[in-house]
């Protein structure tokens, strides 16, 4: 699917810059014809405009040279030259004619011959024609035709010297090819780096859609157990089988918490509408939840500490906060190493109010770091679901930290444990005094340390 679309991707960035590289050379050829075109009738205009006082110098059909060229011996240059009018680019060949049709070359203006039997046809065919600009695409010649009384005056140059965007058309072919050869091996590249994250993506959306049936089906397939068994004894009574009915409640629960944080993930992806937010102390709210972790710290045999800074004001939303403060804690307490210890610290900081949660024990691997905050990712492949949950957590937790205009960054080694820093931004207030209250929620030290 990958290659496909990177394929495609390809192609279509390819397909897009040619026909760039092909609207825009088009455009440039096309000026240039025009200019080109432009410049010959400013010499036809300049040839035919000063023809009648150079008249005098006007030689009959047949002695068509210029007056130094033929003084010299040499023929003028054939039109398609190198010398012309105003512009010395362009040869011109300008002539008179009579009322009764006699043509003669004027001398003083004519930088180029033009063939006898070419000039008899242009000037047939020009005869009746009013003044103005053209073209004899037959004989391949532009035109300019002045009208002094009964003199009319022509002056002719040939297309070819408008035709020089050929070659720029040629060239700019050229450099399109090597531009866009060039740019294939640069989409190539750029390619696979811009769909790293979408194969990422994929990677996850497989292996999230594989977890959710996975958890999902566990917890089914126990209820379909327990209906089963139920049903083959219908003569006993809810009390004798409350085994199988509190199995059934408990995993219909699981499941129920599964889903709920499936639509709360499906919401932050869609971006739906946020939550209403309000002015409310983290250090209150850190502290309520450390005390609905005593039990558990007690059972887990874990020194839960914790060092809060008082009057810490943030702008949030309190149910999703204390669902991650809960989820840090949980995740603390569940890792940590038996008798070890937990440790909170709520600090304020210039600009951010910093939520620390480390737990003393294993450090999580550099390879499985990177992915704790995945859908669905366990490090330890062998926890089953009650010992680890859904993995769902601490995807949770970071949605809702940038819910709020956060980050929840993780850290790992063996000689401090593992940390979960949450930064959220301050709330504009005046702080109380930071006296640093330090408490110890979880039992006393013979239930810590003894059994």
């Amino acid at each position: 699917m990958l290659s496909k679309l990177r394929l495609k991707f390809i192609a279509l960035n390819m397909a897009t810059v040619a026909v760039v590289l092909a609207v825009v050379f088009t455009f440039i050829c096309v000026i240039d014809q025009q200019q080109s075109i432009a410049r010959v009738h400013e010499a036809l205009d300049a040839a035919v405009a000063h023809a009648g006082d150079a008249n005098v110098g006007a030689s009959p059909l047949g002695s068509q040279m210029p007056g130094d060229a033929a003084r010299e011996g040499a023929a003028p240059p054939e039109i398609g030259g190198k010398r012309g009018g105003s512009d010395p680019s362009i040869p011109v060949a300008v002539f008179s004619m009579d009322g009764d049709g006699a043509l003669a070359a004027v001398q003083a203006r004519t930088t180029a011959s033009l063939a006898d039997d070419v000039l008899a046809q242009a000037a047939e065919q020009l005869a009746d024609v009013p003044e103005g600009f053209g073209s004899l695409d037959g004989l391949g010649l532009f035109y300019a035709k002045r009208v002094a009384g009964s003199t009319a005056y022509l002056a002719f140059a040939d297309m070819s010297v408008a035709n020089g965007w050929q070659a720029l058309a040629l060239t700019l072919v050229g450099v399109g090819m090597a531009a866009l050869a060039t740019f294939l091996v640069i989409n190539v590249f750029f390619s696979r780096w811009a769909l790293r994250p979408v194969g990422r993506a994929w990677a996850q959306q497989r292996r999230f859609v594989a977890d959710a049936s996975h958890d999902l089906k566990t917890p089914l397939t126990v209820i379909l157990a327990n209906t089963s068994i139920l049903l083959e004894h219908p003569e006993r009574s809810v009390a004798s089988q409350s085994q199988w009915v509190e199995s059934t409640q408990h995993e219909a629960e699981q499941m129920q918490t599964l889903v709920s944080d499936l639509l709360l993930l499906a919401q932050t992806d869609e971006g739906a509408a946020k939550p209403p937010m309000e002015r409310l102390d983290l250090a209150d709210l850190v502290e309520s939840e450390l005390l609905q972790f005593e039990s558990v710290a007690f059972e887990r045999k874990v020194e839960l500490r914790s060092q809060l800074e008082p009057g810490v004001a943030v702008c949030g939303n309190a149910p999703l906060l204390r669902k991650l403060a809960g989820t840090l804690l949980d995740n603390a307490c569940k890792y940590a190493d038996r008798g070890g210890r937990v440790d909170v610290e709520l600090r304020r900081t210039a600009r951010h109010v910093e939520l620390a949660v480390r737990n003393t024990g294993f450090a999580i691997a550099p390879e499985d770091l990177a992915h704790v905050f995945d859908r669905f990712y366990r490090a330890d492949k062998a926890r089953t679901r009650d010992d680890s949950g859904f993995g769902l957590g601490l995807a949770i937790a970071r949605s809702i930290a940038e819910e709020h205009g956060g980050t929840l960054s993780a850290a790992s080694d063996e000689a401090s444990g593992t940390t979960f820093t949450l930064a959220l931004p301050i709330a504009g207030s005046r702080a109380r005094p930071s006296d640093s209250r330090h408490f110890p929620i979880a039992a006393n030290e013979e239930g810590l340390n003894g059994e």
